[in-house]
């Protein structure tokens, strides 16, 4: 989230001056407003006062114990060290494109780190390498092609990172050493699917490598790098999905994180050598989400998500034993999982709808954890925020011998009344919504008195294999019955205004969005969609080369007949002559994954239509916004938006 910038300052002049019909206006370099009316003085409210929160995000420690996180001062998140409990954030990169990753070289004598972030908000992160009291950095990647998923060698003296510079399409695995200034060189050779390292052995003599080939198939590897021998561990004959691996430090096999075994992901181990595996999360319940492990083998840290909030777990690998860490001092999100040089601190980043996140350290030795940040939520005081509710509501079908219900979570604004609803489809199923610091919808709860429903539909990851898989492929379409039945609950409550909804939703959300509302347009006001897809036929076939591959098989080809069929029917170009209620299409210019040629042809058909269309280009970002100054703009159309309603 962003403070309030000069560039929101314009917004409001422009706005305040444009006439009421369609026309662009562009807003300084930010953004371009197509059909949006001009917003009545102080619509917006306090939204500037709730995004001018600053959390602090986990990236790792440096070789010194220090701790590096992302947070922001200005418009964008940059990278800070913090050098003890409650120090001060010391600024180490500045610019105006955020940063999305970083780490320290684990070689002290170096004392640099590498990071990732993009160019003008163009979609494709470049890699970056700084010593630490430079005042810049230097780029490692070409400057036009994709980096992403970069690693330390266990030396610290080079990094491998994916790569589609080969050919445009191909994810290949290069190694660069940051000071010899030579271009990286292949390591391994990828293809149309999504290759990344996930480790080096303590030697660097071998590397693990995952191959994803959608969200519910993939392939780990571990290459012998001297000989370029590539060996799959533990294969299946039937799509598993394999999120993360760690080699032990003994050389003798790989932890890695499996649903091949049950309905969740688990801790695995598996013996390089004799093949033998083992459980070792087969007690939790839940998918394991991250996992961590001690330069030296003897701690491994790993992360289980339960019911969307998270729970740290600790193993003595030496004893065999599970550690009982300290309780969290509240239930929320974890990320950023990270263990010290020599494995004596756990660090980590938390958030909770009513705390921004922060960053704490676990002292393994004195079993003591201690906040080393301390995020200010701006001047809104966090004790006014609200806690989501977990419901569980019954859809259509059932689930082995009960029937399904859809966890949600649901906030409510503290007033008493019947609250008008916005159900958020951010990210679509593919992504869980779990509940973490979340400004914005808290704005919208306690100043535009808006109860927001946060739905994890079939197909969301984190309740198991069998409901993700539910809405894969062709069962798409039982999603958006997930939603009908959800429009149906919420007109049975008495605090919820089942007659006024909207739904608003990002990329494949947004296209579930626009599809809801077609399928039940008398109970739904408007729709938001961001980064949307509207024909799906067209989307997979002009598609990037690089990603092409990966979303034909999640989605299903669109060359298939019978798929082909399928995907016309959920494409909501398709449905446009069911709509007669106000869109608010909103779309980065820069997107690679959902082009603005998307964006374009749904606004121009539904104009046509004479569909009411607010339109709002970004256009110096790609498909997210958050954390950049386009962001506030768009939240303040949105809630302009939500006033014009009926």
């Amino acid at each position: 989230m962003i403070k309030t910038s000069a560039t929101c300052c314009l917004l409001v002049a422009v706005l305040g001056a444009a006439p009421l019909h369609a026309e662009l206006r562009p807003v300084g370099a930010t953004v371009t407003l197509d059909g949006i009316p001009p917003a009545a003085p102080g619509e917006a409210g306090r939204l500037a006062d709730y995004l001018q929160a600053r959390p602090a995000r986990s990236c790792g420690f440096s070789p010194q114990g220090a701790v590096l996180i992302r947070t922001r001062f200005g418009d964008s998140e940059q990278l800070h060290l913090v050098e003890k409990e409650g120090g001060a954030r010391r600024q180490l990169t500045f610019g105006h494109d955020p940063v999305a990753w970083a780490a320290y070289s684990p070689d002290p004598a170096r004392n640099a780190l590498a990071f990732l972030k993009d160019v003008q908000g163009d979609g494709r992160n470049q890699l970056y390498y700084q010593h630490a009291g430079d005042a810049s950095a230097r780029m490692l990647s070409d400057g036009h092609s994709q980096a992403t998923a970069p690693l330390w060698s266990s030396s610290g003296r080079e990094i491998a990172y994916s790569s589609n510079a080969r050919d445009g399409q191909s994810h290949d695995i290069v190694l660069v050493d940051p000071e010899t200034g030579a271009p990286p060189h292949l390591i391994v050779t990828g293809d149309a699917f999504d290759w990344q390292a996930l480790d080096f052995a303590s030697d660097d003599h071998l590397l693990l490598v995952l191959q994803t080939l959608s969200p519910a198939e993939s392939h780990l590897f571990v290459i012998d790098l001297a000989s370029g021998l590539r060996r799959e561990l533990d294969p299946s004959p039937t799509p598993v999905l394999i999120k993360d691996a760690r080699l032990a430090r003994d050389g003798q096999g790989v932890y890695y994180l499996s649903n091949g075994y049950g309905e969740f992901d688990q801790l695995r181990y598996i013996n390089l050598f004799s093949g033998q595996k083992s459980a070792l999360s087969e007690h939790i319940a839940a998918d394991i989400d991250a996992l961590a492990l001690s330069r030296d083998g003897h701690l491994l840290a790993f992360t289980s998500n339960e019911g969307g909030n998270s729970r740290l777990n600790l193993v003595d690998v030496l004893t065999h034993q599970d550690l009982i860490p300290p309780n969290l001092p509240f239930a929320g999100v974890m990320q950023g999982l990270a263990i010290d040089a020599e494995g004596k601190h756990v660090m980590f980043s938390l958030a909770a709808p009513n705390h921004p996140d922060d960053v704490y350290v676990l002292d393994v030795a004195a079993n003591h954890l201690a906040a080393w940040t301390h995020s200010e939520s701006g001047p809104i005081d966090a004790a006014k925020f609200v806690l989501p509710r977990l419901i569980n509501v019954p859809t259509f079908d059932h689930d082995s011998a009960r029937a399904r219900e859809i966890p949600s979570f649901l906030y409510t604004p503290a007033a008493p009344g019947k609250h008008p609803v916005l159900l958020a489809l951010e990210g679509g199923p593919e992504a869980q919504f779990r509940p973490g610091f979340d400004p914005w919808i808290e704005y919208l709860v306690n100043e535009q008195g808006y109860a927001v429903v946060a739905p994890n539909l079939r197909g969301s990851p984190g309740y198991g294999k069998s409901y993700a898989a539910a809405g894969h492929g062709i069962l798409r379409e039982d999603a958006i019955k997930d939603l009908g039945a959800l429009l149906v609950w919420l007109r049975a409550q008495r605090d919820l205004d089942g007659q006024r909804v909207v739904i608003s939703g990002h990329h494949y959300g947004a296209a579930l969005a626009l599809a809801t509302f077609a399928t039940f347009p008398d109970r739904v006001r408007g729709v938001v969609s961001v980064s949307g897809v509207s024909d799906y036929i067209e989307w997979l076939g002009g598609m990037n080369p690089d990603t092409q591959a990966e979303r034909r098989a999640e989605f299903g080809d669109e060359r298939d007949l019978a798929l082909r069929s399928a995907l016309h029917h959920l494409s909501p170009l398709a449905n446009l002559d069911r709509l007669n209620r106000p869109l608010l299409v909103v779309h980065g210019k820069n997107d690679r994954e959902v082009p603005l040629a998307q964006a374009e042809e749904l606004v121009a058909v539904a104009r046509s239509r004479s569909i009411p269309v607010w339109y709002l280009v970004a256009n110096d970002q790609a498909g997210e916004l958050r954390g950049t100054a386009a962001e506030e703009i768009y939240l303040r159309v949105f809630t302009q938006f939500l006033g014009s309603l009926p």
